[in-house]
Formats: C-alpha cells, structure tokens, sequence
C-alpha cells in the first residue's frame, strides 16, 4: 500500500496508543525551544522575541494540523473559563477566540460595554481583580491601550489584546502563519504596507525584522505611524539586519515586494474624518497596476472587513488574495496564544522552518 499523508491519519486513528509514535515517524521528533510563556501577557509583539513569536507560530500549526487535519479533540482549556471584554464590533476576533476556546474545552464569556458596570460604575482596575478571580485570562479589545496596561498591572491572569488604538497582535500572528504556509518560510520575504499607520502596521513593525521580514510602508503625509513605533522598528531593523523603507509612494513601496498588505482606511472610532481621509488616501488603491511592480509571485493579505476603495475586487478576488485563508488562521493563532499562556502543552509536530 502506498504510504501517504491520508494512510497515516487513517493509521493513527487505528493505532491508539502509538499515535505519538508514528505521527514522529512521519513528523520527526519535535525539536525542542527553551520558550517558557505561561503566565505572561500578549498586549504588544514588541515584548516577544524572535524565538518566542516562531514559537507561538508553531504552536499554531501544530493545533491547526492536529485538529483540523487530523480531527483530534484536544481539550486544553477543560476547567479554564475566559473573558472576553468588547468595547468595539468584532466579527473575526470574537469568533476565533469564542470558537477556538471552546474547541479547547473551555468556556467563553462574551462582555460588552453593556453588559458589565466597566467604565459606568465599576472602575478598570475593581473589573481587572475582580474578573482575575472567576476567569482565567482576559482578552480586551479596546480603544485606549494604556486601558490593557492597567489591567496587565492590576490583573492576577494573563491579558490578551484584542486590538487597541496602538496594536493589534493577533491579527499580524495571522497573518506571519499564512505567509509560512504559502512561502514555506518568512526570512527574506518583503512586505509593502499601502495605507494608514494604524494598529496593523504597528504590531506589523513591531515584529517584522525579528522574523527576518523587510518592511516597505507608504503612507500619505499625516498618517504615518506612531513615531515611537517608527523608531523601534529602525532599531530592530538594524539589529536584525532587515531592510526597511518608508514613503509616501505606492508603488515605490509595491517595488519587488513579495506581500502587499492594506487595511481600512477609517478605523472604528474615526468615522467623522472619513471625507478628509478618503481625499488623503487618493492613490493608495491597490489594483492590478499596483500588482505589477511587486515580486512576480506576489500576494495579498487584508485583515478585513474590507471596502473597494482600498483595494479593488480584480486583487481582492484574484488567485494572489489570501485573505480568507488569512482570516481562519485568526482562530488557530489565537487558540496558540490561549495555549502558550495557560498550559504546559508544547508542540507535538516537527517545527516549521521560518
């Protein structure tokens, strides 16, 4: 008989107690990383290092592989509860993290504005102590990120951003997963960020050179990122010895990249600057034009929800486009985080190469 990846799962469902040993004989032995993240929070990648951002990486490659591929129930989060504190719309974030929470066997609890006294007749700090006594983490997506550094201080669990004005971390863990496995790898791909300095960019930035990943960024004069950030980056770039660029030219930062990467140009919360910044961002549009100054094999990423004028459905819609492939992979990274922080499990499966 032929010995291929659908005999093995079929083997390994048959085999019980050997499945360990014979996912090794077609895996190899898992090499091991001295990463230790239990206990720790995710409010900003800045604060990972490189082996730790290829951990939680790995990590979710191996839940996606066992999980999905191999439909392996893996009750990680049995007995372990999460809060999950909204103050804007979410339509990925919530579900990566309602779903795969319960996928681990533990149980989500959704919060909004309205449904707890946070910011109304309970303060931040009384809601974190309180919360760090009935659950065992808190993901926030908020408005202000010094809100997440407060309730990291006062919080006895661990705290996950889910977005903030600042980052958004989960979403550029998402998307680095689709990367390595469209690529097969990150070292030495370049990224053109076309659009707003905003959360995206800045958890992008954040990251990118520690990876190993060149960084392209055309924004328009007024909408740069944070400078702060911008001086991080250059820091780590130097460090790292990755390249990056900054601009207001579109295609200049589309020039041989391997990755085109836009976002929303009106971010929740920006809604009245919407005719100001759609006159700002006139030529940022990512189309086929746009297209033919990248690598010859370019893709797309957007982390959605997406509107025409950032990009339009001739890229959006193309083969290139990985954006729905990337919006999944918002529920195995997230579930990697939840894991790393909570558990002591480690990965099962051989290490990608990054």
């Amino acid at each position: 008989m032929l010995f291929n990846r659908k005999n093995f799962i079929s083997i390994t469902k048959l085999a019980g107690t050997s499945k360990q040993l014979l996912r090794q004989f077609w895996y190899g032995t898992p090499a091991q990383m001295n990463v230790h993240l239990k206990g720790r929070d995710l409010l900003t990648l800045q604060n990972y290092t490189a082996d730790e951002l290829k951990y939680l990486l790995w990590m979710a490659s191996d839940l996606k592989q066992r999980i999905k591929h191999e439909g392996e129930y893996l009750p990680l989060m049995q007995g372990k509860s999460l809060a999950m504190i909204f103050e804007k719309r979410s339509t990925r974030t919530r579900l990566s993290a309602e779903t795969g929470f319960a996928l681990l066997g533990g149980h989500p609890s959704f919060l909004t504005t309205q449904d707890i006294h946070l910011g109304t007749n309970e303060s931040l700090t009384d809601t974190a102590r309180v919360l760090s006594s009935m659950t065992n983490a808190i993901l926030a997506r908020v408005y202000n990120h010094n809100d997440l550094d407060l309730m990291a201080k006062e919080a006895m669990i661990p705290i996950i951003n889910g977005l903030s004005d600042l980052y958004h971390p989960l979403q550029i863990l998402a998307d680095y997963l689709t990367l390595q496995e469209h690529y097969g790898g990150l070292r030495g791909l370049s990224i053109a960020w076309i659009g707003d300095g905003n959360n995206v960019l800045q958890s992008l930035m954040a990251s990118a050179a520690k990876l190993g990943v060149h960084l392209r960024i055309a924004t328009p004069r007024g909408f740069e990122p944070d400078p702060r950030i911008t001086k991080i980056t250059e820091q780590n770039s130097k460090e790292y010895g990755t390249k990056l660029l900054l601009t207001t030219d579109p295609l200049e930062a589309a020039d041989s990249a391997n990755v085109l990467v836009t976002d929303t140009w009106i971010s929740m919360g920006q809604e009245q600057e919407k005719k100001e910044r759609l006159k700002a961002f006139q030529g940022y549009q990512i189309t086929m034009q746009t297209a033919k100054s990248a690598a010859s094999n370019w893709t797309f990423l957007h982390c959605l929800p997406r509107k025409p004028e950032e990009v339009d459905d001739e890229v959006f819609y193309s083969p290139q486009s990985l954006v729905f492939q990337e919006a999944e992979n918002r529920k195995w990274t997230i579930m990697a985080v939840m894991v790393s922080l909570l558990t002591d499990y480690s990965p099962q499966l051989r290490k990608p190469t990054f």
